[in-house]
């Protein structure tokens, strides 16, 4: 492999994008990175230059893409809060990927969902679908990545469901519990995406772990490592939606959308593709069981403040 070449991750400060950012390190890659959050600590120092998005500035956007072989984008967002929307989102990135094209990236890794829909009545699978089609007729070299839920020391989702089992007496479940999920390692995503970069064809592939569970048995995996006694119960959806609001009251945050679970509901964060990813959801949970939800994560404190 090259070595020495300047890769840009978007989000090297945030979460999956600090772990693809660790690894291209790790093989003497030069990394820069561009961020909405310049005020948030480096965890690398000097090796990496972190630089804003300017999306109001596609000129300026353009030039701190130059000299760029490899664009790796993880920016998008959860949900719409204030002045941030899924169609701003959509704008700012295709915003990005003609940046890109006029900056001579040679390549762009585009980190998007299982299961995208640019017809999808869910704003999240519908804009993720109309980004893929905007990557691939952008003119650039791509490889997309599409993960199902990431886990990992970071992770907000599986976090906090960890700290809602330490928390309460009653875990509330929406529905049955019987659709499924398939959770992938944040280290995994990261490896993937660095190998498929080096493809000379264009892919596109899920980014999904080796096991499926239901959410009835991902809640209860987790609640026997972190050693809870929290009751699991199943509510119709619009009261769990009720009592996360409730949560979110309390924690200033947004804790549980509609949104996300119309997602599960209709199975979209499992995949029918083989596994790409290798570790295993219930060896990790079982072996961080000790830490795990300890400390709230908040998703408007890690975005939005």
């Amino acid at each position: 492999m090259e070595h020495h070449r300047l890769n840009i991750v978007t989000g090297a400060t945030g979460y999956t994008g600090k772990y693809i950012t660790r690894r291209l390190l790790a093989m003497g890659q030069q990394v820069n990175s561009l961020t909405g959050h310049l005020s948030r600590e480096n965890p690398f120092g000097a090796q990496v230059a972190v630089l804003p998005f300017n999306f109001d500035n596609p000129k300026a956007l353009a030039e701190s893409l130059q000299g760029a072989t490899t664009l790796y984008n993880t920016y998008w967002v959860r949900f719409s809060h204030g002045m941030v929307t899924f169609d701003d989102a959509v704008k700012n990135t295709k915003m990005l990927l003609a940046a890109a094209r006029s900056a001579g990236v040679r390549k762009i890794v585009h980190i998007s969902i299982a299961n995208p829909d640019a017809n999808s009545a869910l704003p999240y699978y519908r804009g993720k679908g109309l980004l893929e089609q905007a990557v691939m007729d952008s003119g650039l070299s791509y490889a997309i990545l599409r993960p199902t839920v990431i886990f990992g020391p970071e992770d907000i989702l599986v976090n906090n469901i960890a700290w809602l089992l330490r928390t309460f007496p009653l875990f509330a479940i929406a529905g049955s519990g019987d659709y499924q999920i398939q959770p992938v390692f944040v280290e995994d995503v990261a490896e993937l995406a660095v190998k498929v970069a080096e493809r000379e064809e264009n892919v596109v592939l899920d980014a999904v772990g080796p096991e499926i569970f239901t959410f009835n048995e991902l809640a209860k995996l987790i609640a026997k490592h972190v050693k809870s006694r929290a009751r699991i119960v199943q509510v119709p959806p619009r009261l769990a939606l009720l009592l996360s609001r409730l949560v979110g009251y309390l924690m200033r945050d947004v804790v549980l959308m509609e949104e996300e679970v119309e997602g599960l509901v209709a199975n979209l964060l499992v995949s029918s593709s083989t596994p790409t990813g290798w570790t295993q959801f219930s060896d990790w949970v079982e072996r961080n069981g000790r830490t795990l939800g300890t400390r709230y994560s908040s998703e408007l404190g890690r975005h939005y403040r």
